[in-house]
């Protein structure tokens, strides 16, 4: 496959990926903001926001004081900032056009009228009106994208790199959400926090659990009461949990060798390498070892390391080489 090719669609999805994991971490933050609690703690709250996309700089430059409406607009409908969903799925129907002739026509429809269709919203005041229904319809639009995808698509080269920017993404974001989030909390795993701290605790890891999808799943797998190191856990390490940087980085490395093929490059063997080394730590990793040796290490070098994969990836396959 071109690799130009190739890389409209690893970005087409990553786009993708990015519309919904902001519209789910704004879902999250919205509904947190609902719980009884003090200002300066609702406004931590949209301030790590920001800092989970590296934002904050940008927005203060922008709007100064941080305040949730200017905060919601700004990842949602600011044209100047590439990291929100008007942006992303902007970007993802740009790449689907210029590789029209390599996707499927559901894929390429699908692509096209979320674009069409989130414009419109906005132009009607979808976002002033009801935030929570717009998020949970970007939620949607990305969900039936990957169906589609899934549906109808061949499976080759191309599909792999679909699949390849769509989990790089998601162990990225999954990382950075865990990161903040917990950082976020104060009672911490220590048990000595009062009655109406555990309560708020409570809200507060049931909605990060929703906000990736895994309340229920949370409930089937460990059926006790919501646990900081049990989230961790199952956000982190779980293989079956779809959204866990052990599930992400597992898809990443099975389509990183669907594409690789029987190439024996140097480059492209140290990237397999670099992948597969990560996805072994995390199957073998104990959640106890990583608390007793900081979270915020762990997930800091894990961003690291997959930022260097996802930047090894573009190296080999993505970027055309110069005449």
């Amino acid at each position: 496959m071109l690799s130009r090719t190739a890389d409209h669609l690893f970005w087409m999805n990553r786009y993708t990926e990015r519309a919904e994991n902001t519209a789910r971490m704004l879902s999250v933050n919205h509904e947190t903001a609902m719980l009884p609690q003090s200002a300066a703690v609702a406004l931590l709250g949209w301030q790590s926001l920001l800092s989970i996309s590296e934002l904050l700089p940008a927005y203060t430059a922008r709007h100064g004081e941080v305040t949730p409406r200017d905060v919601m607009a700004f990842m949602v409908s600011d044209e100047n900032n590439p990291s929100s969903i008007l942006s992303c799925l902007r970007a993802a129907r740009e790449n689907a056009r210029a590789v029209r002739g390599s996707l499927t026509t559901e894929v390429w429809e699908t692509q096209n009228q979320t674009w069409l269709e989130f414009k419109r919203m906005l132009r009607l005041g979808d976002l002033e009106r009801d935030p929570a229904r717009l998020l949970e319809w970007v939620k949607h639009r990305s969900h039936l994208s990957r169906g589609v995808t899934q549906g109808t698509m061949l499976v080759d080269e191309a599909l792999h790199f679909m699949r390849l920017g769509t989990f790089l993404e998601r162990a990225d974001n999954t990382a950075r959400l865990v990161d903040v989030k917990f950082h976020a909390v104060q009672s911490e795993f220590f048990g000595n926090a009062d009655e109406k701290d555990r309560a708020y605790d409570f809200y507060h890891w049931s909605a990060i659990l929703r906000s990736v999808s895994a309340f229920e799943i949370y409930r089937k797998v460990y059926r006790d009461v919501i646990r900081p190191e049990r989230v961790a856990e199952l956000l982190i390490l779980r293989a079956d949990m779809p959204r866990s940087l052990h599930a992400s980085m597992a898809e990443v490395v099975k389509n990183l060798g669907l594409v690789a093929g029987e190439s024996a490059t140097e480059g492209i063997a140290e990237t397999r390498h670099l992948a597969g080394k990560l996805l072994a730590e995390l199957q073998y990793e104990r959640i106890d070892d990583i608390l007793a040796t900081g979270l915020h290490a762990f997930l800091t070098k894990f961003l690291e390391r997959v930022n260097d994969i996802g930047a090894r990836i573009s190296r080999d396959f993505l970027v055309p080489e110069l005449a």
